[in-house]
């Protein structure tokens, strides 16, 4: 059995996270319960989730002292310890009291002294912290439970060398068994790919059983104006125009056409197929480098700045389609076809038969995307865009990131598609910029 020591940045980061630790001891310092306390009127996340986890606390008061340790419904046990405080010397040998950090490492060391075969181990966020603990000779672990590196990340695409006889029954067929050995997810897209001619392809998905590949949809006349490039846009957009599909999640660089993508799909089930209610759009208000300070006017004037990009592309979608019997951006933000909403405000709603558009999700927290995904009522399909290199999020890495989580925990699920485009489409100025930058 092991002893986590847990610090006010991993309780705040995961109200949870005490539960997180199997059938081990976890300690929470009282110095941790006393920063914990001066977030909880914060009307923000963290004040959220201090509030969060004194409520889990006052529950489990419930069961025994806290302070002597109370059992945990995963098998393991929490106690909260109130040591003494010391003093040190300071500056002409008055006395100073020593920091929370310190106090906190100061604990971790005594509990090593105490018990010196039961591994002691402080997990925090902070870098620092686990530098100096590490200097004491002390265990320390950033707490990982929610992270998701970009190298293990799904993909949401595999290939598959066949034979030309089983390119051509499944042309014939319009299915084709998954071949034997290999393992494959719900609604993973698929490039079958000719022995004996590499150049000759076809593109299928996998069913939602797991077991059969399925034609895609052809979208070569386009959608909305905008045709597919290459074959990441054409698996986009089949996940994007399938109705089984509840749950889409676009990666890709920079000028890969995710939101444009999402944008021309949503636009036509909505305003041409009619199967929506209204195109919902938007996207976390996180900028890049210094903020601006306030901004003037009403709510809408205060997010043009954030919804410029959406804007950018109704207006490219528009361009596109001049000539033909399908309405400007300005008339169809004007119809309220399209809906441009801020993401400080969803917590609460019910939102059904509408396509949902999240942009830049990679700045979102793990939280924050399950309240925007528990928002989703009957009839909506949700759309998240994203590309995990280029955070601006000071709160999440590129690891850590809502994004990455939601395309991991999803992975396996019949209502959920995955796609990473990989080629840059915008110019060739920007995808130059995007590879070597």
């Amino acid at each position: 059995m092991k002893t986590y020591v847990l610090d006010t940045n991993v309780l705040l980061h995961d109200p949870h996270s005490l539960l997180q630790f199997q059938e081990n001891q976890v300690v929470i310092p009282i110095e941790v319960i006393e920063e914990i306390d001066r977030f909880k009127r914060e009307p923000s996340e963290l004040g959220q989730n201090a509030r969060t986890v004194s409520r889990l606390l006052d529950g489990l008061r419930a069961q025994g002292r806290l302070s002597e340790g109370v059992p945990l419904p995963n098998g393991g046990r929490l106690r909260v310890i109130c040591p003494r405080r010391p003093l040190r010397n300071g500056r002409n040998g008055r006395a100073t009291e020593m920091s929370v950090d310190d106090r906190i490492l100061a604990l971790c060391l005594q509990l090593k002294k105490e018990n010196p075969r039961q591994p002691t181990i402080l997990v925090s966020k902070d870098i620092n912290l686990r530098v100096k603990a590490d200097a004491y000779g002390l265990e320390a672990e950033d707490y990982e439970s929610d992270r998701v590196y970009i190298t293990d990340l799904y993909t949401g695409m595999i290939e598959f060398t066949v034979s030309p006889q089983e390119i051509a029954r499944f042309r014939a067929n319009g299915e084709l068994e998954v071949p034997k050995g290999q393992p494959v997810y719900p609604n993973e897209y698929c490039t079958l790919i000719d022995e004996t001619n590499p150049k000759r392809t076809a593109l299928a998905r996998v069913d939602v059983n797991g077991s059969r590949l399925i034609p895609i949809l052809d979208t070569r006349e386009g959608v909305w104006g905008i045709k597919p490039r290459n074959r990441e846009q054409h698996f986009a957009f089949d996940a994007l125009l399938d109705d089984r599909i509840k749950l889409v999640t676009l990666m890709g660089k920079a000028g890969t056409g995710k939101t444009l993508l999402a944008m021309a799909a949503g636009l036509k089930r909505t305003v041409l197929d009619r199967e929506f209610r209204r195109v919902v759009v938007a996207r976390p208000t996180v900028s890049m480098g210094r903020e601006l300070g306030f901004l003037p006017g009403t709510l809408e004037e205060k997010l043009a700045p954030w919804m410029q990009p959406i804007h950018d592309a109704l207006e490219l979608l528009s361009d596109l389609n001049m000539g033909q019997d399908q309405r400007r951006s300005t008339d169809l933000l004007r119809s309220g076809s399209i809906v441009v909403e801020a993401l400080s405000y969803i917590r609460g709603r019910s939102i059904a038969n509408q396509f949902m558009i999240i942009d830049e999700a990679q700045n979102l927290t793990p939280l924050e995307v399950k309240t925007i995904v528990t928002r989703v009522g009957p009839g909506t399909k949700i759309v998240f865009t994203g590309d995990p290199y280029q955070i601006d999020n000071p709160y999440v890495d590129s690891s850590s990131n809502g994004f990455n989580y939601i395309v991991s925990r999803f992975r396996e699920q019949p209502i959920a598609a995955h796609i990473e485009l990989q080629k840059g489409e915008r110019s060739e100025l920007a995808e130059l910029a995007a590879n070597l930058l």
